[in-house]
Formats: C-alpha cells, structure tokens, sequence
C-alpha cells in the first residue's frame, strides 16, 4: 500500500506471527531482490486502541510513527472488514493517533490523522542547541551554510526552507545530515520551498530509508516550522513526489491534523 507514493508492507500481525520483524523489513523492502518498499508495517490489536501499528524502516530501525503508513493502517482495517468504524484510534509508538476515514462505495478513499501536538522542546525533539526552540538554527554542512528549524511529531524532523529543491542532491546532503552530531537519534530532513502561504514544495530524506516520494510526519513539521519561521500560515498544499497532503496546525487545540489519500497496490502471499 501507499500514502503519496510512501509505500510500505502491511501485514496483519493479528493472524500472522512475524517473530523477527526487523530482518523481514531488510529482506522483503530490497527492492531488487525483495518485494520491494520503504518498510515493513505490523497490524496489530491494542488494549489502548482499535489498532496498534509497528513500522520498520528500510535498514530495519523501528520508527516511532508514520503519517502515510497511519492512513494506510485505516485503509486496510476497513476494507478488509476488520472494523466498521469511520473514526478510529490507533496505538504507535509516539501514542494514540485518531484517523477519521472517509469511505467511498464500501472503499476508502482518503484519511485524516488527528497527529496531535507537535513538540518544540530541543531535549525532547531531539537536537542538542541551548536556544529555547530551535527555530533557524545554523548549521554548516561542508562549508555551506544551512539553517534548520527542528520539530518533533512524534520522530525527529529538521526542516530546511530553501530555493531550487529539485536540483538538490539528497544523496549526498541527506546523510550528513541525518547522522550530524546534533542529532542524538538521528532525524528526518526535509527541504521545502515555498510557493505561497498556502502552498509549499517538499522533498524528503527519511531517517534509515534515505529519499521516500513522501513523508507524513515530515509535512506536519514543515508547516509547523513554516509558521513558526513567518512562511506560511496554519493550512498548507504539500507537494510531494509522490502526490499532496492537507496539513493544518489548529491554533485552538495545538494538534496538527494530516489529510491524505491511500491506495492499494498489490496483495499476495510469502512462503
């Protein structure tokens, strides 16, 4: 399945034992001699929730949360008759996580995910800075000059605004990134630029799956960091790679809310 091009392996863990999940992700997401995804995703039951979600990278890190894979989860429970519910919570690993799903012909067509309130405080993000919210922080990666601002929506996210995102060689900036020093865990790093309050652009390098054509989590923190940085208001358009997502900060109740499409690929079986 996919959320914006973000695709994943779902298996339901309820029917399904998967004892060693984290080699299963580096085997099946190679994508030459695998099946071939960004990572592997368990569905799982939950004595907090409906659900309960498990998502391992690409390199078999286990992350605490994914937007796209979230929305995907509410898909697959669906339709799969696993629930009748339209208004789901779901357990991961950065908390409860309410997914309203829109249902169209029995089927549905697209998720919005209550991703709660985003976290500002460095210690908890986290990126070692003495600032109070690292908000344009300098960075220098190689003689450039880079400012991030760092949010965390549950995963460690930097976001970069900057000018002529296609053109940037992620394979190279990404890492350098990811693995900086500042970043105790590692982050996901996104370079945005903007179009206009209400539209920005976005690429991505995911923490331990390197470029993904999109990243949930990720649009959150930018439009956050957006607002926080005087770039963009509280409802933003996130062209990704991979397709768009509706992101909107609630200055009400502080919760940033993910709206976005997820498809089906492709089911079958491993023997």
């Amino acid at each position: 399945m996919h959320g914006a091009g973000n695709d994943y392996i779902y298996v339901n863990a309820m029917q399904e034992q998967v004892s060693d999940p984290s080699t299963l992700a580096r085997q099946l997401s190679d994508r030459h001699f695998g099946i071939g995804s960004d990572g592997l995703v368990l569905i799982l039951s939950s004595e907090k929730a409906d659900f309960r979600m498990r998502m391992f990278n690409y390199d078999g890190s286990e992350a605490e949360m994914c937007g796209n894979a979230s929305r995907c989860v509410g898909k697959y429970v669906f339709d799969k008759g696993l629930t009748n519910k339209r208004t789901l919570e779901l357990e991961t690993k950065s908390g409860i996580k309410t997914l309203i799903l829109t249902v169209e012909n029995g089927q549905v067509t697209t998720v919005q995910v209550d991703m709660g309130e985003p976290i500002l405080e460095p210690i908890l993000i986290p990126v070692i800075t003495n600032a109070k919210r690292a908000v344009l922080l300098p960075l220098k990666i190689e003689e450039v000059n880079y400012e991030i601002s760092c949010v965390s929506m549950g995963n460690p996210h930097a976001v970069v605004f900057t000018r002529n995102i296609d053109k940037l060689i992620l394979t190279e900036l990404g890492p350098k990134i990811e693995h900086h020093p500042i970043f105790p865990d590692r982050t996901n790093t996104e370079f945005v630029e903007v179009m206009d309050p209400g539209h920005a652009k976005m690429r991505v390098w995911e923490r331990g799956a390197g470029e993904t054509l999109a990243c949930g989590t990720g649009a959150c923190a930018v439009v956050v960091a957006g607002v926080l940085c005087g770039l963009l208001g509280p409802k933003v358009r996130i062209d990704l790679l991979g397709g768009s997502l509706d992101i909107e900060w609630n200055m009400d109740n502080n919760h940033v809310y993910m709206t976005g499409g997820a498809t089906t690929v492709f089911e079958g079986e491993i023997m």
